[in-house]
């Protein structure tokens, strides 16, 4: 394949950093996304964990990047906010870099234009500092709804320091088209997620479910041809580990990372 796979968190929500890490590496993924803690919300019944407080975690978590030759493609967890600063992210920005990611995805939370835009800008100076970038995220609920307005904010933030996190699913339920993504420069293009569902419009929900590519109606195929070769596929899709337990459900993602590959042979 010209794009190497890799599993975002959302398709692994509520197993522990290591577990991820190394359930990627035995189905030869080369890339995760990750989160500094478990989402306790949403994840009932599994236990909790946390890389800012655990320091025994985080040495577990090195030490299973530096025996399976996986990377962080993704750190997770930013966003504009009125309730905290850039600056009170330093430490998770250490964090990350100490952790080895390539960069960070942020998305505006919905707050106005500009106070959005100088913030996230904050964010990838910091991001910048420390060896990483800002892969901002566009979708229908979010204040940059579509591939134009993110590219307009990348671009007032500085390319040097910004890039786009592009997810097939808000992709097209914003309006976007396979003719696009082939004219973006490769640079803007820092992160990809890749799942199916339903095509919608621009107000569909954003929680409907993400399927397996190949189960849904986007035109993934012309998707990922229309990439630069060698950009890495986030599979991200709705796996309810809650309901099938987490045994079950690392043999289900075994499943869904074939039928990816098999649908993009």
């Amino acid at each position: 394949m010209p794009h190497p796979l890799g599993i975002e968190s959302r398709t692994l929500a509520g197993m522990g950093p290591v577990q991820h890490i190394r359930l990627a590496a035995e189905l030869g993924c080369t890339r995760v996304s990750l989160g500094l803690e478990q989402q306790r919300d949403s994840q009932a019944g599994y236990p909790a964990w946390s890389l800012r407080e655990d320091a025994a975690l985080r040495r577990e978590v090195k030490a299973a990047l530096a025996d399976t030759g996986i990377c962080i493609k993704l750190g997770e967890g930013l966003a504009a906010s009125d309730m905290i600063t850039p600056a009170d992210r330093a430490a998770d920005f250490d964090l990350f870099a100490e952790l080895g990611a390539k960069r960070l995805g942020a998305h505006d939370n919905g707050l106005e234009r500009d106070r959005a835009r100088d913030q996230l800008a904050e964010l990838a100076t910091m991001a910048q500092a420390r060896g990483m970038d800002l892969s901002i995220i566009f979708a229908p609920v979010l204040t940059t709804r579509s591939l134009g307005e993110a590219l307009d904010l990348v671009r007032e933030i500085g390319e040097d320091k910004a890039s786009l996190t592009i997810d097939s699913l808000y992709f097209f339920r914003t309006g976007g088209s396979v003719r696009q993504i082939a004219e973006l420069d490769s640079a803007l293009i820092g992160h990809v997620r890749i799942c199916d569902g339903a095509l919608g419009d621009g107000e569909s929900d954003t929680r409907s479910p993400r399927l397996i590519p190949g189960e849904g109606e986007l035109p993934l195929r012309e998707f990922v041809d229309a990439l630069p070769r060698g950009k890495t596929l986030g599979i991200d899709v709705t796996l309810p580990q809650a309901a099938i337990g987490v045994d079950a459900a690392r043999d289900y993602v075994g499943e869904i990372v074939a039928r990816t590959r098999a649908l993009l042979a």
